[in-house]
């Protein structure tokens, strides 16, 4: 089982993968990062992920609550812009799964379907100490 620093160099072995965080959204804070950030600041790009993050998972919108699932309420996030692509995974965690994985794409060599999928494999493995 990874810990945080495996879980990124994975992301980032990914194809077109530009960088990769861990993210506490309720903080807006980066547990780990690696790679290049969007604006060249991670602490910056953590901080504005966490605020869309913050955004879809407390808006009933975009959150079906059910209090008797312990999951975030939403699987993950995806903005796409004219020459990269963003993927937010929610992780499941033991204490209160206010974390999550953000994967900064370039479009042309990225594939977004294959990135959502082994993105969601790491955020199941990912061990959180």
């Amino acid at each position: 089982m990874p810990g945080i620093d495996e879980c990124l160099l994975e992301a980032m072995r990914l194809p077109g993968a530009r960088g990769a965080a861990l993210v506490d959204w309720t903080s807006g804070l980066a547990l780990g990062t690696v790679g290049e950030a969007p604006g060249g600041d991670h602490e910056t790009t953590a901080a504005e992920a966490a605020e869309l993050a913050r955004l879809a998972a407390e808006h009933g919108a975009f959150a079906a609550r059910d209090p008797d699932d312990e999951r975030p309420p939403v699987e993950d996030l995806i903005v796409s812009n004219r020459d990269s692509y963003h993927l937010l995974r929610f992780v499941v965690t033991s204490f209160d799964s206010t974390v999550f994985l953000h994967l900064w794409l370039a479009r042309e060599e990225g594939n977004l379907a294959l990135a959502r999928i082994r993105l969601g494999d790491m955020a199941d493995r990912l061990v959180l100490a």
